[in-house]
């Protein structure tokens, strides 16, 4: 497939191919992307700003150059900084392919990193050469001020020039806490917000911290993504509530936002509040809450792909994997985008094997008693 080479959010011409809960094939323009939804249906978006997660440096015991990609956290909390998950990679940039890039010098606890105004030192290697556990000095804001003042935003080689900060911040961006653009959000902006309100659609937003999309090494690239803490606030389960009762669909705007809610539906109840996502999406996966999601183009074997694989059929996949080859959709963050819709034929079996349409209805009813009293939102 094609990459998408230009850091344009909603480019002239983007395209949209939609996939219906028969398995059926639409090609779109994006920008209609607002007449494919119906009254009665709800949309959730990540509304996590992006931080500058690239920290180019020196390791201090060799003198060698270093790249520190952060790439996890234990919690959203802003003054929980102190230690960060982070990918490490020896010289060169975004420019060299990912998968080219040299390891970095060896790494033992207690060696210095030195990035900028920033110092971390190891803590430990998490199971692989580039996956670290690092501890920052200093105070919460002095390390925010750090990142804000010497980090980039993490960036691949199909995109030559450098990204800015706003190239990777959606419309609805808040919190700082994505280590990677929540892509998938690139697609709104108040014109098609306005849309949906007229159609009747609703929206509602959560927080959750995307991680590393890739690392370029095969053996670390299988255990993405790595665990991912996420916020959903309670007007947010309201909305899914009033969603789910009245017969419309849950649509998830990207692979976070399906994360998120299916791992806060996991134990039963969908739960509101802050919790880390540490469940990995696949053909195996019984999806609790969400009916359809809207997603960028992704190449089969990554982790984004996989999740996509619990919504439809590998029939349907390859079949839509065809389409958008041969009519030249752009892939990555700024390419085009899939609205996927949960099959037919895969709910009917996942029902027969697991009864996931009682499951389902068990899930709303207790998030509806747990919320009972509150007053639902107005669509």
């Amino acid at each position: 497939m094609i990459a998408a080479t230009a850091p344009v959010q909603r480019p002239t011409g983007a395209k949209l191919l939609v996939v219906d809960s028969a398995g059926r094939l639409q090609h779109a323009a994006r920008a209609e992307i607002a007449h494919h939804f119906r009254p009665g249906d709800l949309l959730v978006a990540n509304d996590a700003a992006t931080i500058p997660a690239s920290l180019r440096g020196t390791h201090e015991p060799s003198g060698e150059e270093i790249e520190i990609r952060l790439a996890g956290r234990n919690s959203l909390a802003p003054d929980d900084v102190n230690e960060l998950t982070a990918v490490a990679f020896g010289r060169g940039d975004h420019r060299t392919l990912t998968e080219e890039r040299p390891l970095p010098p060896m790494l033992r606890p207690g060696d210095l990193l030195l990035l900028g105004p920033l110092r971390a030192t190891v803590l430990r290697s998490l199971g692989h050469p580039r996956l670290l556990a690092l501890n920052f000095a200093g105070t919460p804001e002095e390390i925010w001020a750090g990142i804000a003042r010497h980090g980039r935003p993490i960036q691949y080689a199909h995109i030559d020039e450098r990204l800015a900060l706003w190239d990777v911040w959606t419309r609805v961006a808040s919190i700082p806490v994505s280590f990677e653009a929540p892509s998938a959000g690139f697609l709104l902006d108040w014109k098609l917000l306005a849309k949906l309100q007229k159609r009747a659609v609703q929206f509602a937003t959560l927080t959750h911290a995307a991680g590393l999309s890739s690392t370029g090494d095969p053996v670390l690239d299988r255990r993405l993504p790595l665990d991912e803490p996420y916020r959903i606030p309670a007007s947010t389960v309201h909305a899914i509530r009033h969603t789910a009762t009245t017969g419309g669909r849950i649509i998830a705007l990207g692979t976070t936002v399906t994360r998120a809610l299916e791992h806060a539906a996991a134990g039963g109840d969908l739960r509101t509040g802050e919790d880390v996502a540490d469940q990995r999406i696949g053909p195996r996966s019984e999806l609790r809450v969400v009916d359809a999601i809207i997603s960028g183009v992704h190449e089969p074997g990554t982790s984004h792909y996989e999740l996509l694989r619990a919504f439809t059929e590998d029939s349907v996949l390859r079949r839509m994997d065809a389409a958008l080859e041969h009519d030249g959709y752009r892939t990555h963050e700024f390419g085009d985008s899939v609205f996927l819709n949960k099959t037919r034929r895969r709910t009917a079996r996942l029902a027969m094997s697991r009864g996931s349409d009682r499951r389902r209805r068990q899930v709303i009813w207790r998030t509806s008693r747990s919320l009972r009293g509150h007053d639902l939102p107005s669509s």
